[in-house]
């Protein structure tokens, strides 16, 4: 049986190798992968003991010299979230999960400080109920969109049928491939092995 080799086009049906990972298209590799987690991992106990060292040696209360820059700067931050967030959102990028996951973070981050660093305060009952009402709410909000997001656009996909030529030597397909026709999936094109 003689076969006709045309070169690949988007409908050829190849057989997938059994290659170890390797970095395609901006995907990272499984040994990449496995790196990040042990960086991760040991950085979390890592950061343990030097909790324990911060909660024990911290003052109680320490006075800053540069409080409305930093709570202006974080401000600054979490707008340009909310304002990437929503820009991109109305664009309808797939890019728009990122910012959301940031912003989250950062609305999480912002309840927090706001109620810890006015314990002890009048400005606590305010904090507090801006934390339950309004910032964690709505971070939970981002959380869920960046969540739905991420499983629509990483849904599983259907594997492409494998087309073993050996399996059926005198059906359409090999007649197809012998003569150059095609059989109306795939055009006809085969990639020689």
């Amino acid at each position: 049986m003689s076969v006709i080799a045309r070169p690949p086009s988007s409908g050829a049906v190849t057989r997938p190798r059994k290659e170890r990972v390797t970095r395609s298209g901006g995907r990272c590799t499984r040994r990449e992968g496995r790196h990040a987690v042990e960086l991760l991992a040991v950085s979390a106990l890592g950061l343990v003991p030097w909790t324990v060292v911060l909660g024990l040696t911290l003052p109680s209360d320490y006075r800053v010299h540069a409080w409305s820059a930093a709570w202006v700067g974080f401000d600054v931050m979490l707008l340009g979230g909310m304002a990437t967030t929503a820009v991109l959102g109305l664009l309808r990028r797939r890019a728009v999960v990122i910012p959301a996951l940031v912003t989250a973070v950062l609305l999480v981050c912002d309840a927090w400080f706001d109620v810890s660093l006015d314990l002890g305060t009048s400005g606590v009952w305010t904090s507090s109920a801006l934390a339950v009402f309004v910032e964690l709410p709505m971070a939970a909000f981002l959380f869920r969109k960046a969540y739905t997001l991420l499983r629509l656009q990483w849904v599983p996909q259907e594997p492409r049928p494998i087309v073993d030529d050996a399996a059926e030597p005198d059906g359409p397909r090999a007649a197809a491939i012998r003569t150059g026709t095609g059989t109306g999936t795939g055009s006809g094109h085969v990639i020689a092995r």
